[in-house]
């Protein structure tokens, strides 16, 4: 994603070292990405929530789409997706997406869509006293959903998608930042904090390993 882990730059300044980390979401409990899905067994039935089969039918297109398109492709597309929900295309079209409603009776996918219209609406006027309906969500699910132009979901459940897992992102900076610092005042050096980095770049989904310079990984390993 746009904001996640893509540069850092340390400078001394006496004993401590100042620095600046943007870095990738902590990964979610494997408890947490089996949420989504809600299953009752009786009789040998088992009932799918509707976002359980939204959010494999997109985790197959975006395998499809991550074998389909080179590393470059990949980017291009992911900066084109992001402009929907973030960029100028978004704000010129906001007073539509406020309005959006998905194209269907089930109550889950429509309640589901008003909420993610409140929780935007309310955390761009900087409150979040609305739920987040994706904040259960593992990384991987919200990467999908974010990414995912099908029309599965409405933009704002897209934008929703994505402030959630920026908020992790900065949860993580603030994280990882203190850490690094201990480790430089015990230590002088930061092995363990570039090795964090490359952990976490390690485990983002595809197509946001695709928006990082393609020697990226290897510039944190030398």
């Amino acid at each position: 994603m746009v904001s996640s882990i893509g540069s850092y730059s340390t400078a001394q300044t006496g004993n401590a070292v100042a620095f600046k980390a943007a870095s990738a979401t902590e990964l979610v409990s494997d408890a947490s990405k089996n949420q989504g899905a809600s299953g009752t067994q009786g009789g040998g039935t088992l009932t799918i929530s509707t976002l359980a089969s939204q959010l494999a039918d997109s985790a197959s297109r975006a395998e499809a789409r991550d074998k389909m398109l080179s590393r470059s492709e990949l980017a291009d597309k992911a900066n084109s997706l992001l402009d929907q929900i973030l960029g100028d295309a978004y704000q010129a079209n906001k007073a539509k997406y406020n309005n959006e409603v998905p194209k269907t009776d089930d109550p889950e996918l429509l309640a589901r869509a008003k909420q993610a219209t409140e929780f935007v609406t309310s955390s761009d006027r900087g409150s979040r006293s609305v739920k987040n309906p994706f904040g259960s969500l593992s990384r991987e699910q919200l990467s999908n959903i974010i990414y995912d132009d099908s029309g599965n979901y409405t933009i704002n459940e897209r934008r929703a998608a994505y402030y959630e897992s920026d908020d992790r992102e900065q949860a993580w900076r603030v994280k990882v930042a203190a850490q690094a610092m201990d480790e430089y005042n015990r230590t002088g050096k930061m092995t363990n904090f570039f090795s964090s980095v490359l952990d976490h770049f390690k485990e983002l989904p595809t197509i946001e390993q695709a928006q990082y310079p393609k020697d990226y990984a290897s510039d944190l390993e030398s």
